[in-house]
């Protein structure tokens, strides 16, 4: 408790076109410390707070009028915005099919509309900590479902894995289930510290945000295939 007394808020902007839902993620932010720096009701909005508030994470609603979700967190998570913000989804369903093309834009995950309040202030502080919201439950799904539609694929996550070790091909495949830190540790009898050691490597060598983009890349570049076997090989 003493650390993040001394720690600086977290500072959020909340982008949806329902007054209604900013005001109730607001209020839930709030009672937990986190700042809310701006609300936005388009993409357009949101982008322009970005830039003006430098948060550290954004709630993102995918459908909004005139710029969508989608086409702002690319603005955001491209160079429009601070390198270190990140982005959350937020969707009414769990198989959104636009969600898909928002992980290959950058952002860190997403949640439901209806996620609980603790959740949502969870969620906030694990992806300001460079974690990412990789529920196997619903993330793995939606990525195993749109992975290869061509008409879902966008260009620019394609990476070539030749620069990798072995082991960090392995625990990028690995990775790609949906295993956390722990489970990845217990399945390769590693330690905790030396998987993240090999996660952040990954992500250095590939030039990726976070492990949602690692799991985008596992099935982009066909290294783990939807449906497939997930095993070390």
């Amino acid at each position: 408790m003493a650390d993040r007394v001394n720690r600086p808020p977290l500072r959020a902007v909340i982008a949806d076109d329902q007054a209604l839902v900013r005001t109730g993620f607001g209020m839930i932010l709030a009672a937990d410390g986190i700042e809310v720096t701006a609300e936005a009701a388009d993409g357009a909005e949101a982008v322009a707070a970005v830039r003006r508030t430098r948060p550290d994470v954004v709630l993102m609603d995918i459908r909004m009028p005139g710029t969508d979700g989608i086409e702002a967190t690319r603005r955001i998570l491209g160079g429009e915005g601070p390198h270190e913000t990140r982005v959350i989804i937020l969707t009414t369903y769990d198989l959104d099919h636009y969600v898909y093309a928002a992980l290959t834009a950058g952002a860190s995950g997403f949640l439901l509309k209806d996620v609980t309040p603790e959740h949502l202030v969870a969620a906030v502080r694990l992806v300001q900590s460079g974690d990412a919201l990789l529920a196997p439950t619903i993330t793995r799904r939606l990525i195993e479902r749109f992975a290869h539609r061509e008409d879902a694929r966008p260009a620019g996550l394609h990476r070539d894995l030749s620069g990798l070790t072995p082991r960090e091909l392995e625990v990028l495949r690995l990775l790609a289930t949906g295993l956390s830190n722990a489970e990845l540790a217990d399945r390769l009898c590693l330690s905790p510290t030396t998987v993240k050691t090999h996660i952040g490597r990954i992500l250095s060598k590939l030039d990726l945000r976070d492990r949602v983009q690692a799991v985008v890349l596992a099935y982009e570049t066909g290294l783990i295939s939807p449906g497939g076997p997930t095993g070390t090989g």
